[in-house]
């Protein structure tokens, strides 16, 4: 992408228009890593759209990751899983994925996404990514 899409400093946070806009600010807010070993984020409030039934799945996001230069910024985190609310993803892609575009975002050390599908028709879904920096 060549625009650069930055969250407003103050202020409501503005909806996303796209998984694409959420990773590209994902990348562009990211700040320098301080002497930190292992961050976790630990998002509760996780929904995203059943690719075959349209039903929103909802769930949790664990995302564990051993930064290098970069860390990501707890505010575009948040903006960029809202922007899987209205995306339509099985869970074993968006473990992928977050792992994927957080590598992108920051080229972490490595890092471990963690999706937890809360029960749908009785059953739990867990899916997890593992990324290293040598991939």
């Amino acid at each position: 992408m060549t625009e650069n899409y930055y969250l407003p400093r103050s202020g409501p946070m503005p909806r996303p228009n796209s998984v694409e806009e959420g990773r590209e600010i994902l990348k562009n807010e990211a700040f320098d890593a301080p002497n930190v070993q292992s961050i976790t984020f630990n998002a509760l409030e996780f929904t995203a759209v059943c690719p075959k039934t349209g039903q929103p799945d909802f769930g949790r996001v664990e995302i564990t990751y051993t930064p290098q230069e970069k860390c990501i910024e707890s505010k575009s985190l948040k903006f960029y899983l809202w922007s899987f609310r209205d995306q339509g993803a099985f869970c074993e892609s968006l473990a992928a994925q977050i792992a994927d575009d957080v590598v992108y975002a920051i080229q972490p050390e490595e890092v471990h996404v963690t999706v937890y599908q809360t029960a749908r028709g009785g059953i739990e879904l867990t899916t997890k990514a593992v990324r290293h920096r040598d991939e």
